[in-house]
């Protein structure tokens, strides 16, 4: 689910009639100090980030005077919530709170209806409360009534004296929700002021990922909840992801505090099948999971061994190739990563020879210093171990595949044994690419061995996210044409010795060309190297 900061949520509560304090957005601490003195009281400061307790961690304070709030705001801005700063600083009224409310709206998943929350304790540890907090169940197509809302507020102990007032708000809270299509809507308090008036304090939105496209107003960048102001790397990785519907790859990074993570709720002690590791220093690795579930125990695996993933990612659905080597790519242009973790679960129907060819094209044009281990269990897992083994021999770092009856726990110690043995990258300033910097990209095949290429006799054609070419000088000379002998949808063919493609080149574009890099990368090692595919990612290539 997308979240939305809480001056958003609080613009659609303003939208639908629900009071919310005086105040504005502060970017600066001018901006600061020019809506506390239009406020000309008291206001409180809050920062504007996708976490919980902010209160706890330094992110909302209080303001006498308009200098104060200028000097708050700058001290906020510098505060770190899940290794992100805030994106901007709300200025409010402070309020004389005389009583607080909470009020939700959600889908209901097992019901598949909307539901109406309340509860007469509101404010901070409503977490807590969770279980005994009152719920009406509305209907999907009719907006709920004060005649039936009135009953359930005083059943759940609401003042008789607010009853039609908080009838009034949790219809209008109702609204707002169906109105930007949120999951879940809440105001956290809803406070009745010492002169009587209820005012909305907080609110936090989250809108259904599916239907963040009907609503450009809100400004959402990524349709997922991140917990945290979208990185560069994150919003890079969604571009792709966005209008690529082929399988799933999901990116995020994972802030780095200099401690090792935590597993919670599991027992951390040993595994008999596993040697001890006396509290290991966490090692920071690049993480790609492959398939849901196993892409979490990878991960815990990863944990187990004192590595520090940078990232989370899954690729999974069966994905394209390319959409894979995109993947491969961002990871590897992260930096300080020590080491690259690619684990499933072991029995992935996706087929692990294409994933295998996604990590050889992206390894080989990166030519990364850092070792890997790729755990290729599944569908295909022979040719995908051969395909590693074979193609990354001359890696300048140890790059090793296994199958499914090596476990996640065995490649994440792997991993960490071959970091450990990795002596030449100075821990300080270990990336994935060589000399601490992205690697120009550039084709392993002699196309890109500085040939004037407009003299040759190229053959090109776009694909669904890119370009294939075919340098047919150096075809003419292949004995293999390996290229046609490979493509799994077979829509290359051989004409007068050279491979061309045996759809039309609208057809190819549209998505006949499944982008599984075969062509390109058995080219590379079983024909004349005459195949580059071409498939861009804006913000790391330039």
């Amino acid at each position: 689910m997308a979240q939305l900061h809480e001056y958003q949520g609080k613009q659609l509560l303003a939208a639908q009639g629900i009071t919310i304090p005086r105040g504005g957005l502060a970017m600066s601490e001018n901006e600061a100090r020019v809506i506390a003195a239009e406020i000309g009281g008291a206001v409180v400061v809050k920062a504007q980030v996708h976490s919980t307790s902010r209160a706890a961690q330094g992110g909302i304070g209080f303001a006498e005077t308009p200098d104060e709030a200028a000097s708050l705001k700058s001290q906020i801005s510098n505060l770190k919530f899940n290794g992100a700063t805030p994106d901007a600083i709300l200025v409010e009224e402070k309020q004389a709170i005389a009583r607080e409310f909470y009020l939700g709206y959600i889908i209901d998943d097992a019901l598949k209806r909307p539901c109406l929350l309340f509860s007469a304790k509101g404010g901070s540890g409503i977490e807590e409360r969770a279980a005994t907090m009152a719920r009406f169940v509305c209907s999907v197509r009719q907006t709920p009534t004060p005649e039936e809302l009135k009953p359930f507020l005083a059943q759940a102990d609401a003042p008789i004296a607010l009853l039609d007032e908080l009838a009034a708000t949790l219809i209008k809270l109702y609204c707002a929700a169906k109105l930007c299509e949120a999951r879940t809507m809440e105001i956290n308090p809803l406070a009745q002021l010492a002169d009587g008036r209820i005012v909305a304090l907080d609110s936090r939105v989250s809108v259904d990922d599916y239907a963040v496209f009907r609503h450009p107003e809100l400004g959402i960048e990524i349709a997922r909840e991140l917990g945290h102001t979208p990185t560069k790397l994150e919003r890079i990785a969604w571009a792709i992801e966005r209008d690529d519907f082929r399988g799933t790859f999901f990116f995020v990074e994972i802030p780095h505090e200099g401690q090792g993570l935590e597993i919670r709720g599991q027992d951390n002690s040993p595994q008999p099948s596993q040697p001890p590791t006396p509290n290991p220093q966490p090692l920071r690795i690049g993480f790609h999971g492959a398939g849901g579930g196993g892409s979490m125990a990878s991960m815990d695996a990863a944990l187990r061994a004192g590595l520090q993933p940078a990232d989370y990612v899954d690729t999974s659905g069966n994905p394209p190739a390319s959409k894979v080597y995109r993947a491969a790519r961002i990871i590897l242009s992260m930096p300080g990563i020590r080491g690259y973790f690619l684990s499933g679960s072991g029995v992935a129907s996706q087929e692990q020879f294409g994933l295998a060819r996604a990590i050889v094209k992206a390894f080989r044009e990166v030519r990364p210093i850092i070792p890997a281990v790729l755990r290729l269990g599944g569908n295909g897992e022979g040719l995908a171990n051969d395909i590693i083994h074979n193609y990354l021999a001359d890696s300048h770092a140890p790059v090793e595949a296994y199958k499914k009856n090596d476990s996640a726990d065995f490649c994440a110690n792997r991993l960490r044994e071959l970091i450990e043995g990795n002596r030449s990258v100075p821990r300080a300033v270990a990336t994935g690419y060589e000399n601490g910097r992205s690697a120009p990209r550039s084709n392993p095949g002699a196309t890109a061995s500085g040939t004037d290429l407009n003299a040759r006799n190229l053959y090109s054609f776009e694909i669904r996210t890119g370009r294939i070419t075919f340098d047919h000088d150096l075809c003419a000379n292949c004995a293999t044409k390996e290229c046609v002998k490979v493509c799994p949808p077979q829509i290359l063919s051989e004409e007068n010795g050279l491979p061309v493609l045996n759809i039309t080149r609208a057809e190819a574009q549209r998505g006949k060309c499944t982008e599984c890099l075969a062509c390109e990368v058995e080219c590379w090692f079983h024909g004349a190297g005459g195949v580059v595919i071409d498939l861009p990612i804006t913000g790391i290539d330039e």
